[in-house]
């Protein structure tokens, strides 16, 4: 039994001969792999705009329980780790701040430095955020079953790998 078309079948077939010499199958795999994306990121967004966050104050907080009690960094770790200027991560830190998210402590080994480190509302903010978005991100993934979910892990790992090789290459 064939497969259901889906948007991005019709919007392969409608380029049509336009893709004289591209392979369909990669468009369709790479086609498939950016619609889900924007859907999850669609979803992400609605589920922080619930907790009053964005996506930047949520890897920062992310980035905070990533290392682990007791969930501190410095700023500039944090800035590196979100791809951020210290200016930028600044002002999100000022707005975390101001939520009693984190908390700014003088550094121990430089005195005009600070830490960052997450607060106990901080932490439960971010776990019931990630909380909403794995239900969400669940039922997305819900059209395979666990063993197709491993398949597909597994590929898609592939794919990375793949894809980090050619980042080398550039």
């Amino acid at each position: 039994m064939a497969e259901n078309r889906d948007e991005i079948d019709e919007r392969i077939a409608a380029w049509g001969d336009d893709l004289a010499g591209v392979d369909l199958g990669v468009e369709g795999i790479v086609e498939r792999i950016h619609l889900i994306h924007k859907r999850i990121r669609r979803m992400l967004d609605d589920t922080l705009a619930e907790f009053g966050l964005n996506v930047g104050e949520w890897a920062v907080l992310g980035s905070l329980v990533r290392a682990g009690s007791p969930y501190r960094r410095s700023p500039s770790h944090l800035a590196k780790s979100c791809g951020l200027t210290s200016g930028a991560m600044t002002n999100r830190l000022d707005r975390l701040e101001a939520e009693e998210f984190i908390r700014r402590l003088p550094d121990p080994d430089d005195r005009r430095g600070v830490i960052v480190e997450l607060t106990p509302e901080g932490r439960q903010i971010w776990g019931r955020s990630i909380g909403a978005q794995a239900a969400k991100e669940a039922f997305v993934a819900s059209g395979l079953n666990k063993h197709e979910q491993g398949q597909l892990n597994a590929l898609l790992r592939r794919m990375v790998h793949s894809s980090e090789q050619a980042a080398t290459l550039e």
